[in-house]
């Protein structure tokens, strides 16, 4: 929905069929129906992102990726797998009008759904981000999610609760009429003032796993929403910049290189082919 200028471009990519949630509140077709958003990007710039996009597209090894049309939430009731093929179809009209294709993407709020993995790749999508390979990230509904799996998440951030989450390229399985499912390894928390001295803790953190996988030849995918920065920017980037930081040592060194998702399914399906 953030690839448009105005509402009526962004209206003439409607999919015909919507996701129909039990739950109204999570479709963004009924916020904007409920709550309405502005008619371009100058006057509801949360809501509109074309300028945004071409500073992607012109940014040399950016890849232009989705998150689904409109935050499509696959294991939520009241949907179908019809509904989700229009919303990628929606993502894909949407990308044309850039002349692109899109290759990767992301479901939304982590819902991995292996039932609708084909649907991904018959509509053009080579490469989808998984789930760490944790108990704690087995995301069923953003409804009913219990708070002990919430507080693991939370916690893994900062101490050592889960699996290692650095792993070799060829690891990632291969599978005829699939997309490449790229197991994510640790969510960039932002920089929160009640944690103290754990802000540090987490930057450390995620700098230790950074030198694993350059030590060991392994993938480490680093991700986080860049909206969360917003409470305390400075702060935020700051830890990020130290992360930044870090690869730059380890890229000098030779032990590390960025990617991005599409990239690196390019170079697995590449080595079994």
């Amino acid at each position: 929905m953030l690839f448009h200028q105005n509402r009526t471009e962004l209206q003439s990519h409607f999919p015909l069929k919507k996701p129909t949630y039990n739950e109204p509140k999570l479709s963004a077709y009924n916020y904007i129906e409920q709550q309405g958003i502005g008619s371009t990007e100058s006057d509801d710039p949360l809501h509109y992102a074309d300028s945004l996009i071409r500073l992607i597209l012109g940014t040399p090894h950016q890849e232009l990726a989705s998150h689904t049309f409109a935050h499509y939430y696959c294991n939520e009731p009241g949907q179908s797998l019809d509904q989700f093929r229009d919303d990628l179809r929606a993502a894909q009209l949407a990308a044309g009008k850039y002349n692109k294709k899109l290759r990767s993407l992301v479901f939304p709020r982590n819902q991995f759904n292996e039932d609708y993995l084909r649907v991904c790749f018959e509509e053009g999508f080579t490469s989808v981000r998984d789930n760490p390979r944790d108990w704690f990230w087995d995301i069923r509904s953003t409804q009913s999610e219990s708070y002990w799996k919430r507080f693991n998440r939370g916690l893994d951030a900062y101490f050592p609760v889960g699996k290692q989450n650095t792993y070799k390229p060829e690891s990632i399985e291969v599978r005829q009429g699939m997309p490449l499912c790229i197991p994510a390894s640790r969510l960039l928390r932002p920089y929160n003032p009640k944690e103290l001295f754990l802000n540090d803790v987490k930057i450390a953190r995620i700098c230790s796993e950074m030198d694993r996988a350059a030590a060991n030849g392994e993938v480490y995918h680093l991700w986080w929403h860049p909206h969360n920065f917003g409470s305390y920017p400075e702060q935020s980037m700051h830890g990020l910049t130290r992360i930044v930081q870090h690869f730059s040592k380890l890229h000098e060194s030779g032990k590390m290189q960025s990617t991005s998702m599409g990239e690196l399914a390019d170079d697995r399906l590449g080595m079994v082919n």
